[in-house]
């Protein structure tokens, strides 16, 4: 089973969400071809109901607690509500440009 398929897995264990999206998006970073380190993760769940963004992001991560120890290395998360979601979509939801390692170290 690969680490994406593991996250969605954990995810819909612990959250139940309407909407999961996983996207591994390790090919953007300065990894090895097929690296499985960083991904953007869409979770919309009623388990987000009257929390902040911080405390929903907690709970991703407690979900997640084994492989962030196991190499996921990065983890770009929106967490909504089932309101929000309806409200808002996804648009926008972006992760932030690599800036590590030697992809932008001048030379």
């Amino acid at each position: 089973m690969s680490r994406q398929e593991r996250i969605e897995q954990k995810l819909s264990a612990a959250l139940a969400p309407v909407v999961l999206t996983v996207e591994n998006e390790s090919k953007n970073h300065n990894v090895p071809p097929g690296s499985q380190t960083h991904f953007k993760v869409l979770v919309v769940s009623s388990a987000f109901e009257g929390l902040g963004t911080l405390d929903r992001h907690r709970k991703v991560h407690t979900a997640l607690a084994d492989e962030m120890r196991s190499g996921l290395h990065a983890l770009t998360i929106r967490a909504l509500t089932p309101a929000q979601y309806e409200a808002e979509g996804a648009a926008g939801f972006q992760s932030p440009p690599c800036l590590g390692g030697s992809k932008h170290d001048k030379k």
